[in-house]
């Protein structure tokens, strides 16, 4: 398997230059796995299936879809895709690289451990940040406009939010100058987490059914259910942070509710897109 995967590496750096694989690559990358995880629960949501484990009974409406896609792409091509470019020469000079050899398991194992901790805490102080009054009214209400949150939401959001949450993505690898296969893995596992984190539904085989602390779609829906100044639950990957701050007590108490029979299906009070 690993001379497999170093072979199918050793093509990639033959025929594309650094450059292209660290930008033009990481792009093209992101966008196939987050339109292709993402866009199934539009479908699942328009066609009605497994909706025993949609979270809200309510669904979107096609024009509201098709509205995120748009915008999706506007914001894609016209921020991130400059912000990698422009970005490039930050991680080749804190040490990323593209040649042989491979970074050993540990290694990567390590550094995307490194990552998801460090992200955790950044995001969460920045989420906590953008539910201020001023900031949510002119930034982050762009994100929340989807109080029933399908995949693709999980990055529809102010071009400033971008820019400002996407700092906690990326300030790990930009720390560590990691190999580049080392950063592809990290971005598709965090694009993985914040789709399924936005998708809408909670499956027996979700992540947070099987691995502590992880919130997953039940955790995170329920921040778009509520408004800004009580919905708490602002941790990215693992709920951690929310817990030692206090700021998922509500979350927790509606759990406790439903657990006894007596909390009620979308637990209170929503902003409707």
């Amino acid at each position: 398997m690993a001379s497999l995967i170093e072979s199918g590496w050793l093509y990639l750096i033959t025929h594309f230059s650094d450059f292209q694989l660290a930008c033009l690559g990481s792009f093209f990358l992101h966008e196939s796995v987050f339109f292709l995880s993402g866009l199934p629960f539009i479908y699942l949501e328009r066609a009605g299936w497994l909706s025993k484990y949609k979270i809200q009974t309510k669904n979107n409406s096609p024009a509201a879809q098709e509205k995120c896609i748009t915008q999706l792409l506007l914001y894609h091509f016209g921020v991130n895709l400059p912000v990698m470019l422009l970005s490039y020469p930050v991680f080749k000079y804190m040490g990323m690289r593209s040649s042989l050899p491979l970074p050993s398991w540990k290694v990567v194992l390590t550094q995307i451990i490194f990552y998801f901790i460090l992200e955790d805490f950044v995001f969460y102080w920045g989420h906590r940040i953008l539910h201020t009054k001023w900031l949510y009214k002119n930034v982050h209400s762009v994100h929340h406009e989807y109080a029933t949150p399908f995949g693709l939401t999980s990055e529809y959001a102010h071009p400033a939010e971008i820019l400002f949450l996407g700092f906690a993505t990326i300030i790990g690898p930009a720390i560590t100058g990691p190999h580049l296969m080392t950063l592809w893995l990290w971005m598709v596992l965090r694009v993985l987490e914040t789709v399924e984190a936005h998708c809408g539904y909670h499956f027996p085989w979700s992540l947070s059914n099987f691995i502590p602390l992880y919130g997953g779609a039940d955790f995170h829906d329920y921040h778009h259910r509520l408004l800004y100044t009580k919905s708490g639950n602002y941790s990215s990957t693992f709920v951690y942070m929310d817990w030692i701050f206090g700021t998922d007590k509500g979350y927790r108490k509606l759990k406790a509710l439903k657990s006894t029979g007596e909390g009620e299906e979308d637990g209170g009070k929503q902003m409707q897109y």
